[in-house]
This record gives structure tokens, sequence and C-alpha cells, in this order.
């Protein structure tokens, strides 16, 4: 833990409150600690200030009060609708300016005047510089968009971003006043008899066309689908992704890509044979083997992709790539370099640098690569779409609900093209919390406030718009993260990290701008350690939040009372880091913990814990009239679900693994290679393998679902 006793200089402090770096925060067990200096030295490392000593945190905290007077314009301006705020502009003391607003042409285009203040600054001297401030307003009637304000005098051009977001994101009609209810999957883990070992997006269509048909369920949350590794070994896990822009091409169907249907029969040979080495995966109860799946489909992919396409699909294919841009194209650079050099830690030193003229040649010589890569991307759209359309097509009133990692792979596509806007030498994570007694380490490098900013926030638009493009609906996973990050120093423990803030009204803000075009709603997952104000603004934004059963207490430890929980939120009994309700019942966290050396108390006092916590929710239950004497594993569960269903939350989600009584954990957080994590396929509590074909047929399942529909 951090060394409380180790004085933080002034000088530092005042500079690490500069750079939003947070000296102190509350454990999840109430108690009060401090960051000890070496690791706000590190963090502020990763910021790129350097603090190795007292005479350079003075000059760090000088630069950093004079970097405002540097620009002409701000970086960025994130404004609510309505509100009318004063812009600073500096130019060379006595010179004139003219600002402007050229508007979004989504928002109908055109061009505002900005109106300048009697407001006086004094100057200051810069850099040897003699710079002075003048002061303008925006107009309060702008309409929602990206607009870009432009100022021009005798001191030179600028520009910068103005994007006008919502106050709050609206609920679509059907929850203003009712709720819906889903299904939450783990998308690789339910196949198919046409699956590659692998669950794929026409899995996810029939998923959820079943799901919205036959049970009336209005959404299914699925796990991020953010691509990995196009070559080697590739991470299981979905939320350590090589980007979170574009989608994992294993979860293409080759035989719904329409150019499969065109081949000669030699290459459809070739698709078959590709097809029949993993067929037997789907009844493989073993872990999932995403490369073996991944080997045989690239290698059919590859031959649908050399298939010759239509005018108008082509077409259609060069349009997608115009419009995803630079971002796309640079993705799939870093697709046929992985492809040429391997891991991106192991490449060329040249190859690192997306700017070098290495790149530039490489980019000429593997033209065709990158257009393979841009091609997957482009079908992987077209089967995102056609599975929202199955959704609504079903009677689903959201759809599909897209899930958004943290952040990415530290040696992934972003880390490379997005590097002047990454932190390096820092991982993501989440300081010790009663369920991970030792903190988290999620190797992910985080976004650094200042230079997103001073991308005007572009790369995290385009990323909401890639995850919003065919969803009802979004999860953010740990959305604390877009107001404060756990940064660990590389080296370091997961528990000798520190906050770091980010700018929550502009990250917000533009979540809600952007989902309100797609019309998605959004949830955040805000659970853990946070500071207790985030739930309420969250709520004041039009952000639903996340309750899980089992974390739900009242003042005195006991579980919550339904009538006390929000409703502003996705409500569920269990969640993707604890065995399913089944396995949890039976104390099978406590024993995965103990086995793999998670635990930091004796297991006898945490295996009593979780007793005394079952123990008090079957309290909780009979009180309620849930459940008789001496009930079933499947009663208490399916009367924790109708626990839920009274509560007020607008939105209940139910795990497939709950309704088809596995037990197995998909994943247990602080562990690697320990368990397998991200690769258990669906089964029932008898381990028996769990298809589409038989899903809906479940006996459990209907049970469930019944219980569900008598609930409400």
């Amino acid at each position: 833990m951090p060394d409380a006793t180790e004085e933080v200089p002034e000088q530092l402090l005042r500079l690490a409150e500069a750079y939003g770096v947070v000296p102190d925060y509350w454990g999840f067990d109430g108690t009060h600690l401090l960051v000890a200096p070496h690791t706000l030295i590190a963090v502020l490392a990763a910021l790129g200030v350097d603090a190795s000593s007292p005479e350079r945190i003075d000059v760090s905290l000088a630069h950093v009060r004079d970097d405002p007077w540097r620009r002409a314009l701000p970086p960025v301006m994130v404004v609510r609708q309505g509100e009318s705020p004063q812009v600073p502009v500096h130019v060379q003391d006595g010179d004139p300016v003219q600002v402007w607003l050229e508007l979004d042409p989504e928002a109908g285009g055109g061009r505002r005047e900005v109106t300048q203040l009697d407001v006086y600054t004094e100057p200051r001297t810069v850099d040897g510089q003699r710079i002075g401030r003048a002061t303008f307003e925006l107009p309060s009637d702008l309409p929602l968009g990206w607009h870009t304000m432009r100022a021009e005098g005798p001191s030179g051009p600028a520009r910068c971003n103005v994007v006008i977001v919502p106050d709050r994101l609206e609920l679509p009609e059907q929850l203003r006043e009712g709720r819906a209810w889903g299904f939450m999957a783990q998308v690789y883990s339910v196949r198919s008899r046409q699956s590659w070992g692998v669950g794929d997006l026409a899995d996810v269509g029939e998923l959820a066309w079943l799901a919205g048909r036959r049970c009336g369920a209005d959404f299914l949350l699925i796990n991020p689908l953010h691509a990995a590794e196009p070559a080697g070994p590739m991470t299981p896990s979905p939320y350590l992704p090589t980007t979170r822009r574009f989608v994992n091409p294993l979860y293409l169907r080759v035989e719904d890509i329409r150019e499969t249907a065109y081949l000669s029969a030699a290459d459809r040979s070739l698709v078959e044979w590709a097809a029949e080495s993993v067929r037997s995966l789907d009844d493989d109860d073993g872990p999932i083997d995403r490369d073996a799946a991944w080997t045989a489909k690239r290698n059919a992919l590859e031959v649908v992709y050399a298939a010759p396409r239509s005018t108008a699909r082509q077409a259609a294919f060069d349009a997608f790539r115009a419009e995803q841009g630079e971002g796309l194209e640079a993705f799939a650079l870093w697709c046929a370099l992985t492809e040429r050099y391997g891991t991106a830690e192991h490449w060329p030193a040249p190859a690192r640098d997306p700017a070098s003229a290495f790149v530039a040649a490489a980019k000429l010589e593997l033209a065709d690569r990158i257009d393979a890569h841009c091609w997957l991307q482009w079908v992987c759209d077209d089967q995102l779409a056609a599975a929202q359309r199955a959704a609504r097509d079903g009677g689903m009133s959201i759809g599909i609900m897209q899930d958004l990692a943290v952040g990415v792979h530290p040696f992934g596509a972003d880390a490379w093209a997005l590097g002047d806007v990454l932190a390096t030498d820092v991982g993501v994570g989440a300081p010790p919390d009663m369920y991970n007694q030792k903190g988290q380490n999620w190797s992910q490098p985080p976004w650094r406030p200042d230079a997103v900013a001073r991308a005007g926030y572009l790369p995290y638009r385009d990323m909401l718009r890639t995850v919003l493009r065919h969803a009802g609906a979004i999860r953010i996973d740990h959305v604390i993260g877009l107001f404060r990050l756990w940064w660990i120093p590389q080296g370091a423990g997961a528990d000798q990290g520190a906050y770091v803030r980010y700018d929550h009204d502009a990250l917000i803000g533009i979540l809600c701008l952007e989902a309100a075009r797609a019309g998605a709603v959004v949830i955040g997952e805000d659970l853990g350690v946070f500071e207790p104000w985030v739930r309420g603004y969250l709520a004041d934004r039009g952000i639903l939040g996340t309750s899980i059963l089992w974390f739900e207490k009242d003042a005195a430890g006991a579980p919550l009372a339904p009538e006390a929980y929000r409703r502003l939120a996705l409500t569920t009994v269990t969640t993707h880091d604890l065995p399913p309700t089944a396995g949890y019942l039976a104390e099978e966290h406590v024993a995965l913990r103990e086995r793999l050396g998670l635990l930091t108390e004796p297991v006898q006092v945490v295996r009593r814990a979780a007793r005394q916590e079952r123990a008090a929710m079957l309290d909780a239950l009979d009180r309620r009239g849930l459940i008789g004497p001496d009930p079933s594993e499947r009663e208490i569960v399916e009367a924790l679900h109708r626990f839920v269903l009274a509560t007020p939350a607008v939105l209940v989600g139910v795990s497939l693994a709950d309704a088809v009584g596995e037990r197995r954990a998909q994943n247990q957080p602080g562990t690697d290679t320990e368990y397998p994590n991200w690769k258990v396929p669906l089964a029932d509590g008898s381990g028996q393998l769990v298809g589409i074909e038989e899903l809906f047929d479940s006996a459990r399942l209907r049970s469930l679902v019944a219980a569900l529909q008598h609930g409400a």
C-alpha cells in the first residue's frame, strides 16, 4: 500500500493538481490513502511532465501556467446546448482578430459570427513575446454538432472544434414510463451448428431474433466485439483489444458474405474444407480455441476476398472505406505490418513510428493487404447491420446492446496509430476492492487528457461512432474512466497507482451527442470504487447506471430492498466477472480465488462471509414470499430474478448462463493464464453444451422466462 509517512513537497502537489493527478484517495474500506511522491513523479512523466527534481518542478509549473497563452484558440470547446461561454483568443498584443463559426454540415451548415466582448485582460509576456487576450462569446442558439471556430488576423490563422452537446440524453419513449428486459451473452461462447468453433454475428442475429420472438426480450447485451490480433495468438479477452474502433473478423459468418454464394466450385471447396477443419469444435466442451477457428476462417476469407465483386458491391465498399477515412487505413496498415513482422513489440524500430519513411514505403508494398483488411471491416459492418435488423424484426425494442471496453492492448493498433494521444509507461487498472484485494492492472495505455483534448476529441468521437453504428444501446465498461482512471506506473504493483482526472463534462457530453444521433440508450458500468457524486451526475445527463444484486446493500450491510434500487439503471443478478448465479450460490467464487491464490484473508473468513451473504439473501427472498422452505437451486435463481424485477429499474438483464444453469465463470479478475478466461462455452449445470438450436427449448430457460413474465 502507499507509504503515508512520505511527505509530498508542496510544489509537487501543485504540479500534480495542474495536470489532474490526484495525490490521495479513499479505499474501498473507507480509509484515506496517500499516493507516494515517486508515484506522482512517474505518473507526471507519463503525461510528459518532468518532476524529477525541485528545479524541474518549478520549470514545469511555469510552463503550465503560460501554456493557454501560447495558443490563439483553446484546443477544443465542448459546450452544452443553450450555453454561451466566453472564449479567450490570444494574439500579439495590440493585433486585431476576427472570429467566426463554420457550422457542422450535419446540422445544416452555414457561418455564424462570434461577438467580441469589452473585457480587458492584462497582457502577459510568454516566451519573450507580449501576448494579449481578446474575449469573445459564443451564441447561445447553436445547434447540436461538431462546428469549427476560426480566428484570422495579423497574428495568423487558428481553428478549433466547438462541440455543442445535449444537456441530457433522453430515454426512448418506451422507457420513459415503462421498462425493458433482455439477455446478456458472451458471443464467442454461444454457438450453433453453423459456427466455426466460435459464436459469430449470424449467431448473434439468430439469438436476438429468437429472444425477441419467443421470449419477448427487448435487447441482447453482448461482449465487446473489438478487433484482436490479425495473426499469431489471439488475446482471449474481449476487454483487451488492439483497437476499440474496429471489429474482430473472427465473428464473421463466411457463408453469409454475398460473394461466397458465387464462388467457383474449386473455391467453394476451399471454403468448405476450411470449415470442416474446425466444425467439430462446436461440440467441444473444452476451452474455446480462437486461434484454430481464426486460422480456418482467415483461409476461407482470403478466398472470398479474392472473388470478383459486382459494380454496386465494389462501390459500396469504396464508399465505406472513404467514410471511415484515415482511421480505417491506419488500422489496416497496422494489421498488414503485424502479418509481416509479428507482434508489434518485435517490429523493426522504424516500423514503430507511423510517420516514418519506412512505414510510408511499407504502405505502398502492402497495398493489397491493406485493401483486404479494409474489406474485412466492411463485411463485418454489413453483418453487424444484419444482426441489428434481425433483433428489431424479432420484436426487440432496443436490439443489440454493444459493449465498449475500458482501453486497448499496449502493443495494439491504437497504441501504434494513436500513440500521440495515449500515455506510455503506465497501465490502467483499479485499486484494491473487496473482490480483488490486490488491485487490478489491465495493462492498457490510457488516453492522455491533455493530448486527446488537443486532438479535438476526434479519436474519441470516431471510436464512439463505430461502436454505435449498428446498436440500439451501448454499455460503457468502467464508466468511471470518463471521470478518472487509476494509472499504474510500469513495474509498480496495482496498489501503487494514482488517479488521473479527465474532463468528464467533455467526454460525457460527446457521448450524449453521438448516442443521440444514433438513437441509442447509454448504460455506464459504475461499479467499484468511485466518488459518490458521480452517479448523480450521470443520471442528470441521462446515462443509466448499473446495479448488481449481490453488490447492492443497505446501510446495515443487508440486501437492499428492491424498492430502494435506482430507476435509471440496468439491473442484473450477476455480471461476467462473477460465476453464474448457480456457481455463486455454491461459493465457487471463493473456491476459485483460493485455488488461484487471490485471497488476502484466510479462506475460512472469506467463506464465512459468503455464507452469511447467501443466508441474508435467502432470508430477504423468504420475507417477500419468493421462495418456500428448502428451495432448489433453480427456484432460488428464479426468485432472485423476480426480486430484481421488483425494482424500479428501467432495464433488467438476464445472463444466458443463468438461464441454462451454467456454473462456471467466464472471467476471474486478477488472472491471465491461471484460468481459461473468456474461453468457456455455454453449457448447462451438468456441463452439457447448449447450442442456439437447443437454447430456447431448454426447460430451465423456459422456466426462468415464465418466472420473469409472471414477476413482471
